[in-house]
């Protein structure tokens, strides 16, 4: 389904009934990588994946893409959707932007996990490597998407998961270089979100990869005990629906249940 937000095509998808789950994808995703874990939600809830700015399906709106920005297209498609309170799971990005959106709205939220993400911010390493890809992306687009890619599984399962990792590409390369470009922006401005976590009595959780070669564990784990968040640890990396799809699976049914 196709939502028109401040002149922009947003797509979403709408299945189930019960409590509501909104499921956000990460950087050069869309809400196809959810195809695996939503017919598992929908046996007792509603579920609503939603195309970022930029990705799948979905029009670009400006150069930068804010978390705020982010945030308002998923206010946007719940308000529509007569959605009023549900919890909240993003990955990567998507956990940035389920942030953003819980600290303008908690009352909205029954609950938020954030799935190899974080509310750290990006340290200044992290930041140039942000500016200097937006240069590189402009003249080889889908050579770095799917260098990109490739970057975020642990490098023993680059071959175990081969099939899937092409898959991931093909629709990476969906996404548009403004896309890219402006939601690279976006993540590099973001300003830490701790608070969010600390101040709110909303259920946490928080799914870290232990291999992750995006988040390093160790900080996951204090950020986890910091912020008071539920956390288990999956043996992988940074794709956690991928390569521990099994254990996300069995980690979502019992926090969902929890709730």
């Amino acid at each position: 389904m196709i939502l028109v937000y401040k002149n922009a095509n947003i797509f979403y998808t709408d299945q189930g009934k019960g409590t509501a789950i909104v499921l956000i994808h990460g950087f050069l995703e869309n809400a196809t990588m959810w195809d695996e874990i939503v017919p598992q939600l929908t046996k007792k809830n509603r579920v609503i994946t939603i195309d970022l700015l930029g990705h799948g399906k979905s029009d670009c709106l400006g150069y930068v893409h804010s978390m705020e920005l982010f945030a308002e297209t998923v206010e946007a498609v719940l308000k529509h959707v007569r959605i009023r309170k549900c919890i909240l799971v993003g990955h990567s990005l998507g956990g940035y932007i389920s942030l953003a959106f819980a600290k303008k709205n908690p009352h909205k939220i029954k609950g938020l996990c954030l799935m190899n993400s974080t509310s750290n911010p990006d340290d200044e390493d992290r930041k140039k490597l942000r500016i200097r890809a937006n240069k590189m992306v402009q003249n080889s687009f889908e050579s770095m998407v799917k260098m990109a890619v490739s970057n975020l599984f642990h490098q023993d399962n680059l071959i175990k998961f081969k099939n899937e990792i092409a898959i991931v590409k093909k629709e990476a390369l969906q996404t548009s270089l403004q896309g890219y470009i402006a939601a690279n922006e976006g993540m590099k401005n973001r300003l830490n979100t701790n608070h969010v976590l600390t101040d709110n009595s909303f259920k946490k959780l928080i799914i870290i990869g232990e291999k992750d070669p995006v988040l390093d564990c160790n900080t996951s784990l204090e950020e986890a005990k910091k912020t008071n968040s539920q956390f288990v640890v999956f043996p992988d990396g940074h794709m956690s629906h991928i390569e521990n799809i099994d254990e996300l699976k069995v980690a979502l049914k019992e926090f969902v249940k929890s709730i």
